[in-house]
């Protein structure tokens, strides 16, 4: 079952949610904030996806830290970040047949459920 995490007040993640029930698609919503985050899971997907891609630098969590704390960052001090604050993670992060995606956009998501990514 596909899992889908992000946090509840974010637009993109309530769009992608509708898209999954609109297509018919069961899975697992995983609230950052609610459910609470692993660390082997962010360092997992640092590995992934590169720690750099997993920091939403649009959200005002990131542009409101101290321009030497984003100066300073490197995946480790990342982690801890993601960690301490999820809405740095940029959403909604998908897991599907053991492959990660980060974002949300219609047809993306098309290709991905049906197997052409």
């Amino acid at each position: 079952m596909p899992q889908i995490y992000g946090i509840s007040n974010c637009d993109t993640i309530r769009k992608a949610k509708r898209w999954l029930d609109d297509s018919g698609i069961e899975y697992q919503y995983i609230d950052y904030r609610k459910d609470g985050l692993d660390a082997e899971f962010l360092k997992h997907q640092a590995q992934v996806l590169g720690w750099e891609v997993l920091i939403n630098k649009r959200g005002t969590t990131f542009r409101q830290l101290d321009d030497a704390v984003k100066a300073a960052l490197d995946e480790s001090s990342a982690i801890e970040l993601m960690l301490a604050q999820p809405a740095l993670i940029k959403r909604p992060l998908l897991i599907h047949k053991d492959k990660s995606y980060l974002g949300f956009k219609p047809q993306q998501y098309l290709d991905i459920f049906e197997g052409n990514n």
